[in-house]
């Protein structure tokens, strides 16, 4: 849908030529072209810029934040649910918050350089706003309201694809995903004894470990993962058992 059909932001005073400059590079940084470049400029105008610039009748990205709050948790519940099929309800909900929380948004926000983007005002700039973590955790879900009224849910989901995602699947939120709690929870209602957790290798220098974790349930090797502690070697061996044995689960189920 079009940002006109969806809802284009309240009435706009003109932006400059090379503010327009700035956000067509954004753009193009991004891989998203906005039907509505409005909806874009109004996500990265903060209030401060607003109230000094009161003749030109701008909008600030209060109202983009708010919907970009909801957009931004249904798409990763709606992912974390497809993904994390034998995750709880209770996991689930911790995994989302850790990924949606203001230091994770900040991260993102940084990724993509949104900082450098915002318009602000001269007192906001000054006291040091463009780096300011809520600021610019604001700023990002204001993006994403900006992008779901201008065109709709799914390029929102291939933005948070490119964007966020991937670090789920690469274990940056490893620390509030407890797969070790969950395979033995599997092996448990399966009646399938007991798991053993053994460091098989570990490579590179005293400072930079590299840690090589395998499962074995009884004298099976479920899965094998690394890491750069024990730990989290050990939490991605159970994430390949747990691939793993969901796989031969649906094997049976479609044979």
């Amino acid at each position: 849908m079009t940002g006109k059909r969806r809802g284009a932001p309240q009435k706009n005073g003109t932006f400059s030529e090379t503010v327009k400059q700035s956000f067509a590079i954004l753009q193009q940084e991004l891989g998203v072209q906005f039907q509505n470049p409005e909806l874009l400029y109004q996500s990265f105008t903060h209030s401060s810029y607003v109230n000094e610039h009161r003749r030109k009748f701008y909008t600030d990205n209060e109202r983009l934040e708010f919907l970009g709050d909801a957009v931004l948790e249904l798409s990763v519940s709606q992912y974390l649910f497809q993904k994390f099929t034998s995750m709880s309800e209770g996991e689930l909900t911790k995994l989302r918050a850790a990924i949606v929380c203001e230091p994770s948004l900040v991260l993102f926000a940084n990724e993509l350089n949104f900082g450098k983007y915002v318009l602000l005002g001269k007192g906001e700039e000054i006291t040091g706003g463009r780096e300011r973590p809520a600021l610019l955790a604001d700023v990002f879900e204001s993006f994403v309201g900006a992008l779901y009224l201008d065109q709709g849910l799914q390029p929102v989901v291939k933005f948070l694809e490119q964007v966020v995602f991937p670090k789920v699947e690469t274990g940056a939120f490893s620390h509030v995903m407890d797969y070790k709690s969950q395979l033995q929870e599997m092996v448990q209602q399966m009646n399938n004894g007991s798991l053993n957790y053994e460091i098989v290798e570990e490579k590179g220098p005293a400072h930079n470990r590299t840690f090589v974790s395998s499962v074995r349930l009884g004298s099976n090797e479920l899965g094998e993962g690394k890491g750069k502690s024990k730990k989290e070697a050990e939490q991605k061996a159970a994430q390949v058992a747990i691939i793993r044995i969901q796989g031969q689960i649906a094997s049976r189920q479609e044979g």
